[in-house]
Formats: structure tokens, sequence, C-alpha cells
């Protein structure tokens, strides 16, 4: 191996900011993606190797992956993408991590654990904001209480907002409804099931239950089988996923899903407004004595926390610092992995 990474998706709004922030730090991804003519330019922009492929052909993925330490992968909806990249990885012992928030992604990942080591690989899916920064704080509460039976976390992107592909990812997903962890087992809920007030130090919202990462992930970094994910929506929103609840059926149907894909505007936040934006996150654990601790985490806005996250667990591949297997960010790396991104900060509520 030449300790080389790939990105993949390197010209979508994540893959191109991970892709500018790499440079910045010295460091030569090869960028890959379908788009030709945009992979080439984004390549020529930063003087940087580039391959193209498209991800339906096992033997050209495999062919692009062979001199390749590492997979950045950040071409979603990964629910459709993350199988051929994860398998070309396997097949050519190349390390595979993904910036996926999708909880069906998470368990797939997982159950590619035993083949991972035995090809002496790691596969870790969720390396940026999905879910650096809530699985680290998961760990951190786990570690506070070792008896916890029950998890509560949630995050609130303040002053920024989503790009395209995050947008598309949750408009393509409507409808399904939302999920939690009970009694260790992944289960349905309707959407916008709970609310609840959060005090993120900063600021006290209304958060509503969604169907994010960590229903997944936390279990792995943890071991407590009851968990839920909050983020704070506008009413506006808030009101349709509860809507969703009976209209879900119709806006599964390709006609709509097609209309409303059309509408999501392209790229993302601007660098002056990632600037200003910022990452309030919270959590709780209990246990069945009653006992019960709680953490906040605050830090950069979550696409830069992405970026930062994802480069920094780059960096730690490279350097020979990984597990083989399914792992997690804190599962690998321990909770103070999240500390280590600038402009990080913890707090534990007494």
């Amino acid at each position: 191996m030449s300790g080389n990474f790939l990105i993949y998706g390197a010209n979508g709004y994540t893959g191109e900011l991970i892709t500018r922030y790499a440079v910045e730090r010295g460091m030569k991804p090869i960028l890959a993606g379908r788009n030709a003519i945009e992979i080439e330019a984004l390549a020529k922009k930063h003087h940087l190797e580039y391959r193209v492929f498209s991800l339906d052909e096992a033997y050209r993925i495999d062919q692009s992956l062979q001199d390749i330490e590492m997979v950045v992968h950040c071409a979603g909806p990964f629910s459709i993408t993350s199988r051929p990249m994860v398998e070309a990885c396997l097949r050519t012992k190349t390390h595979y991590t993904d910036i996926t928030g999708e909880i069906a992604v998470f368990e797939s990942m997982a159950a590619f654990d035993q083949k991972a080591k035995d090809v002496g690989v790691m596969v870790m899916p969720g390396v940026g904001f999905d879910v650096v920064p809530s699985d680290c704080l998961a760990r951190h509460l786990k570690d506070r209480l070792p008896t916890a039976t029950h998890l509560s976390l949630a995050f609130y992107g303040k002053g920024s907002r989503i790009s395209h592909g995050t947008q598309a990812t949750m408009t393509m997903n409507v409808g399904k409804g939302g999920a939690i962890r009970k009694d260790g087992k992944i289960t349905s809920v309707p959407a916008a099931w709970k609310t609840r007030e959060i005090d993120f130090g900063e600021v006290t919202k209304t958060g509503v239950t969604i169907p994010w990462g960590d229903v997944a992930t936390a279990y792995h970094s943890t071991g407590i089988p009851n968990i839920e994910v909050f983020t704070v929506v506008p009413p506006s929103a808030l009101n349709m996923m509860k809507m969703s609840r009976y209209l879900g059926w119709l806006l599964a149907t390709g006609p709509v899903q097609d209309y409303l894909q059309k509408k999501i505007p392209p790229g993302g936040p601007s660098d002056a407004e990632r600037a200003k934006g910022r990452s309030l996150l919270w959590g709780e654990a209990l246990d069945l004595n009653g006992n019960r601790v709680e953490s906040r985490l605050h830090g950069p806005e979550g696409y830069t926390m992405t970026a930062l996250a994802a480069l920094n667990i780059t960096q730690k591949i490279l350097d020979g610092n990984f597990t083989a297997g399914f792992q997690t960010p804190a599962k690998a790396y321990g909770p103070d992995l999240v500390l280590e991104i600038e402009g990080t900060s913890r707090q534990d509520v007494t």
C-alpha cells in the first residue's frame, strides 16, 4: 500500500469540502466519482490525481481501488451506494469510511464485520457529523454511568442549513416514519413520535424524535438497549412530519418523489454561513435505579465538523491506527475523539 486515500463523490457538496480541507492540510487525496467533467475540473483546481468510475461495475471499482489504502465515500444516498463500494473495499483489502447517517446503512455495514476482520480492514460508516459528535457523547455518558439502560441524544444546528445531498436523502425517506431502539432492537415508531424540551446550554429548544444514525451506532458503542434521538426543527417542519404519518404512502410514490427532489436547491451552506454556524448537542443516560447523568457538546457547524472529523479519522487509519472489522467512531477511538476537533468542548451537567 502507498498510504494514499480516495474520496469518492468528491464533486458533491461535502466531498468537495473534505477535498478542500485535505489540501489545506497538505494531504493528497485521489478524487473520484462518476461525473468526468466535474471530477477532472476539481482535480485540476487542486493539482490532484483523479479517477472516473460508477458503482454499477464491480470490475471498474476493483481496478480503481487496487492501489488505494482507504476510501472516504461521500456519494449518497448511501442506502444505494454503500454496498457496492464496501464490497469492493473488502475484495481489494481497502479500509472503508463514509459520511452516512442512515440507520439501515449502519446495520448493513455491521453485517460485514467478520469479512472485514478476515481481510484485515476497518469498515467505519458515519465519520462525519453523522455520527462522530453524538457517538462520542453517547460513549462519554456510558462511561459516566456504566449501569445505563436508557440513552437520549439531541442535536441542534444553529445558524446553518442543510445541503442538497442531505435534503435529497431526507426526502427519499419521508413517509417511512421514525425509529428508536427498544430493548436492544431497532423499533419503528410514527414520525415525530415524541417531543421534549432540551437545554443545550446556549439555548433551550423543543426537540422531536427522528430516525438518526445513533439509533444504530450508539448501541454498538455503548451496549445501552434503549435509545432515542431528537433534533430541533421549525414548527412547520414538525407539522409536516406529523402529517406524513397519514400521507406517507403518497409522499413515497415515484411522481411525488420526482417532484420533491426537483424542488431541492443545489449546493449547501456558504463558507460564511458555516463560519457563523454552531453544532449544539445534548445527551442523557438513565439506569433502572433512578441514576441519571447529563452532558452537552458544542462544536463547529455540521458540515465543517464532518470534514474535520472525516480527515482526522483518515489520518489515523493511514498512520496504522485502526481496528479491523466494523467499528463506530467512539468504539474505535474513544469518547474524546471529537475533542480533537478544534472549537469543540464538552460539559457535564450537575
